[in-house]
């Protein structure tokens, strides 16, 4: 489930002024609220530009209906997903109420992974097709944050980080760990 299938066609930075560099998709999600150590960027300030960032990682159309309470929502579980791998990077576990969060969350998926022309795609409900794309993020969170991907999650301590960064550590030769790409900064 890591990684949405628009993360191998994703640039570091894509059209809309999204960080879309990293493969893990509930990553580039706590990506939208950046420079957390100074000052704060708020790339979805609006119900309109969530609905871009949801489009630019194939999460939906262009033009994607989102409302003021869903993009509270949407903060709310990006939140809650950087304070559980805030958490997880620290050697701790999440507050109970972020994975309660993230699980009710999860309950909410009702997207489809298809193949489409030799590619994953995830198909949307007609109903509440921005819903259903969040919930695909918090899938993602928690098949990342729990272990079930590419391991242990590392927080980058590095002032280029920004505050907000973790990185799978994928086991290398040797017992040691290598870094993936996966800056959320």
């Amino acid at each position: 489930m890591t990684g949405s299938p628009a993360a191998m066609d994703a640039a570091p930075r894509g059209a809309e002024g999204f960080r879309l560099g990293n493969e893990i998709l509930a990553f580039r999600f706590v990506a939208t609220l950046s420079e957390r150590r100074g000052d704060p960027v708020e790339r979805i300030p609006t119900p309109e530009r969530l609905g871009a960032w949801l489009s630019a990682n194939a999460l939906g159309e262009p033009g994607l209906p989102v409302s003021e309470a869903l993009l509270r929502e949407a903060r709310d579980l990006r939140e809650a997903i950087h304070r559980a791998g805030t958490a997880i990077a620290g050697g701790g576990v999440p507050d109970p109420s972020d994975e309660a969060l993230l699980n009710r969350w999860s309950l909410r998926h009702r997207a489809r992974l298809v193949l489409d022309g030799g590619r994953a795609r995830w198909r949307l409900p007609d109903t509440d097709p921005a819903r259903a794309a969040l919930a695909v993020v918090a899938l993602d969170a928690i098949a990342t944050l729990g272990g079930q991907g590419d391991g242990v999650i590392k927080r980058c301590e590095q002032a280029t980080c920004g505050g907000s960064s973790w990185m799978p550590a994928v086991a290398g030769g040797g017992g040691g760990a290598r870094w993936r790409r996966a800056a959320t900064r």
